[in-house]
């Protein structure tokens, strides 16, 4: 599928076939593409939480999720969350295959330019899972696949479901598989005009 029929195709569903389920193959592939998305620094921020248990699938739809079908029926379901911390975690595994003086630059700079900016650490690891979230919808539609992004579930209760470590940061959820309903017409974008804005406002 060319990049821009992906672009186009790909739409928000809410109703999947819940007997059909990925292959571990698919699987691999869509997280492989996820792993292209760029970060800043390379820190690659993401952890991937792929929530395959179906009775905790069915609580945080019941019990933290506004009963969302897609959280049960979808056949994956990622919850998206990021190391805030990654910046500081042996940094230079984020640049071995680098030429060394672009590895040292990169590196050394890393520490001064998070260290004591909590904001930017949590903003980086947002935008992060932002782009990876993206990537990961658009593989799913290329490959033939629906995907529903997600941010409609309690983010305090699910974080200790799944035991978020204090640093991490938890970004929305991605449901992929087969819809089996024609999403919505389009609700209308905003026009261009509105939107874009050259060199100041």
């Amino acid at each position: 599928m060319d990049t821009f029929e992906a672009i186009e195709a790909r739409r928000s569903i809410k109703e999947y076939d819940a007997s059909h389920q990925l292959t571990t193959e698919e699987e691999e592939k869509l997280l492989q593409a996820a792993i292209k998305a760029p970060t800043s620094f390379n820190i690659q921020h993401w952890r991937f939480v792929i929530l395959r248990d179906p009775e905790l699938r069915a609580k945080i739809r019941k019990d933290f999720g506004n009963n969302q079908a897609q959280m049960t029926d979808a056949s994956l379901l990622i919850l998206m969350t990021a190391d805030a911390s990654a910046w500081k975690k042996s940094p230079e595994r984020y640049w071995t295959n680098a030429p060394t003086e672009v590895a040292d630059l990169l590196v050394n700079w890393m520490g001064p330019f998070h260290e004591g900016r909590e904001w930017l650490q949590r903003d980086e690891a947002q935008r992060s899972i932002g782009m990876a979230m993206q990537t990961i919808m658009l593989a799913a539609t290329a490959m033939g696949y629906h995907s529903c992004p997600m941010i409609g579930f309690d983010i305090e209760e699910v974080a200790k479901l799944i035991n978020l470590p204090e640093d991490h940061v938890m970004g929305p959820m991605i449901a992929i598989g087969k819809g089996t309903k024609e999403p919505w017409p389009r609700p209308g974008q905003v026009p261009l005009s509105e939107i874009v804005v050259e060199n100041t406002f």
